[in-house]
């Protein structure tokens, strides 16, 4: 599975990206049963132009018995501007967050990194799994938290928002995502699938609010 990834745009990206990106795939190797997502033909490689600048896109999909599209997008504008951006949809007929993580680098430095498992349920409420697991997680310090915006209601209240400003903050970010990856792929890993059709409903609302939230991110358009 890895075998097209050993000449990848992300080694020309930011390290804290690199490592990021790596670790995702090596998690969904480890936990996951991989299959191919088909990607429409020209959009799993893009070269073009944004705003006079040379633009890069990377975009690595795959599905799963629990997932129905695990996307790794890497993006690249001239020399200045690096990105990741990570999410796996559920299939509805399994009950689980949303884990999502974006990365924007600007000139060398990271000027925002966020990463959650987002809730799709009604009360916005993790699964009580999620819950035990995430309060055995250690406490992280950064100098430089970053306020979620308005449109930000689909995340959890373990959301980390930050501005990580050394090699320290950037290490600490990409060990919390890695936290919230692994206990995911782990849960979702021996999950059973719901026969609830209430809850199959419920989940697919979930997954539309939280599309519909992210597109109003103008550096982001989550498509499902």
């Amino acid at each position: 599975m890895t075998t097209s990834m050993q000449v990848s745009l992300r080694e020309h990206q930011h390290s804290l990206i690199r490592k990021l990106a790596d670790c995702i795939e090596t998690t969904w190797q480890r936990y996951l049963d991989l299959s191919p997502y088909n990607i429409p033909a020209g959009l799993g490689y893009v070269e073009g132009h944004l705003e006079g600048e040379r633009l890069v896109i990377e975009n690595h999909c795959y599905q799963t018995p629990q997932f129905r599209k695990l996307h790794l997008e890497l993006a690249q504008v001239g020399n200045n501007l690096d990105i990741l951006h990570c999410v796996m949809f559920p299939n509805p007929d399994y009950v689980l967050p949303i884990f999502g993580s974006d990365i924007v680098g600007a000139r060398g430095s990271i000027s925002a990194a966020i990463a959650d498992l987002s809730p799709v349920s009604r009360d916005r409420s993790l699964p009580k799994k999620y819950q035990a697991a995430l309060q055995t997680l250690s406490t992280q310090a950064f100098s430089h938290p970053r306020e979620l915006p308005p449109w930000a209601d689909i995340f959890s209240d373990h959301c980390l928002f930050v501005r990580p400003v050394d090699a320290q903050e950037e290490e600490a970010f990409l060990n919390r995502a890695q936290e919230f990856l692994t206990l995911h792929c782990q849960i979702a890993s021996t999950t059973t699938p719901t026969t609830s059709n209430l809850e199959l409903v419920n989940v697919l609302e979930g997954q539309r609010h939280y599309c519909t939230k992210q597109q109003q991110n103008d550096k982001n358009a989550a498509g499902a």
